[in-house]
């Protein structure tokens, strides 16, 4: 069938005054599938829509809409129940619609005395540490630890605190444990020291440093997938938020990190913090290893911002309020819950570290 996709790409070729053999020559693309590309009986891949844009010398969104639009009628065209694909779509749609809110963090007023009152007590916070330098040290592994154990916990690790130490710092392997379960305790715990020198080194936040930390949350468990992009599409239990196409997932990677490098400078750290974690989980670049490397990316840039890490719990109750609050940005555009609970869980750990250096 022809459409308009294909009818472009040729219409195109033609106002431009070329065969299909010099398009070839220009855009190294054999000549068999430009034909084919042009009758609507193949679709180009990226690679090939960019080098036709560059040989047609006109810009790649002129192209892209129409290939993106093709796409989609050749993924659903043989589905049956259309309407109500069509009413998923139109859902997903209005959400990465209205995810877009890099220019308008109107802050509800409770969240902006919150965010007040998680400033004064991180002022408090690095006074006390600067006072206590020979504690820092064990008090930053006692939080590193329950991180570790937190995070693992609300992906289903079975370990307890008292395990999960003993895996990390005696190396003892805990039977009835899987061997998947030693590796993320000790792979979490690694990652952790990697937030503190990236901070320590003043690495920027950007891909390679992203796909370096989840490189080491799936380092012994998938070599394959850790530290790539997936490939397949995913599906997350117990979640109504249906994970973009993997073809999608690259340009959604990109504007993930033009979102930060946009905001870096522009909005609250701790909400900056949260932004990055939620997105990361919504475009659920990975085939596994997604939660945990979101937490460790808000983390990363909490301690970029000289605040402590934010442990979020694993228990029953707290693990169900994440979700919840993470599926309210998801499905009905509404980040306030979300923005709350991670506040919540960083004013606590905040509470705990200057009554713990107070005490020593």
């Amino acid at each position: 069938m022809k459409g308009e996709f294909n009818g472009l790409l040729k219409a195109i070729r033609q106002a431009k005054g070329l065969k299909i053999k010099e398009v070839s020559f220009i855009s190294k693309i054999d000549q068999a599938l430009i034909s084919k590309y042009e009758t609507g009986s193949r679709i180009p891949t990226e690679d090939h829509l960019q080098a036709l844009a560059s040989a047609y010398q006109v810009e790649l969104g002129i192209l892209r809409n129409p290939f993106i639009a093709e796409k989609i009628y050749n993924l659903v065209r043989y589905e049956q129940d259309l309407d109500s694909i069509w009413a998923l779509a139109e859902t997903r749609i209005e959400y990465l619609k209205r995810s877009d809110r890099s220019g308008s963090f109107d802050l509800p007023e409770k969240i902006r005395l919150r965010l007040l009152k998680l400033d004064h007590l991180n002022l408090e916070y690095k006074r006390l540490q600067k006072q206590q330098n020979t504690q820092r040290e064990k008090t930053q592994k006692y939080f590193a630890l329950n991180y570790t154990y937190e995070s693992n916990k609300i992906e289903g690790n079975t370990m307890t605190l008292q395990e999960t130490m003993l895996v990390i710092n005696e190396g003892i392997t805990i039977s009835g444990k899987s061997v998947r379960e030693h590796l993320e305790a000790i792979n979490h715990s690694e990652a952790i020291e990697l937030l503190f020198d990236f901070v320590q080194r003043h690495q920027r936040f950007d891909e390679r440093t992203l796909l370096q930390l989840h490189g080491m949350i799936l380092r012994g468990i998938d070599r394959q997938n850790a530290g790539s992009y997936r490939r397949n599409n995913v599906r997350i239990l117990g979640s109504s938020h249906t994970s973009p196409e993997p073809y999608l997932v690259p340009k959604l990677m990109e504007d993930y990190f033009h979102f930060y490098e946009t905001n870096v400078m522009r909005i609250h750290p701790v909400i900056l913090a949260a932004e990055m974690h939620e997105r990361l989980v919504t475009i659920h670049p990975f085939i596994d290893g997604n939660g945990r490397t979101s937490r460790l990316v808000m983390n990363l840039i909490l301690m970029m911002n000289e605040y402590p890490i934010a442990i979020l719990k694993g228990d029953q109750d707290s693990r169900l309020s994440y979700f919840k609050a993470l599926e309210q940005v998801q499905i009905d555009a509404n980040p306030i819950p979300f923005y709350q609970l991670i506040i919540d869980r960083l004013e606590a750990t905040l509470l705990e570290y200057i009554e713990l250096l107070r005490t020593k």
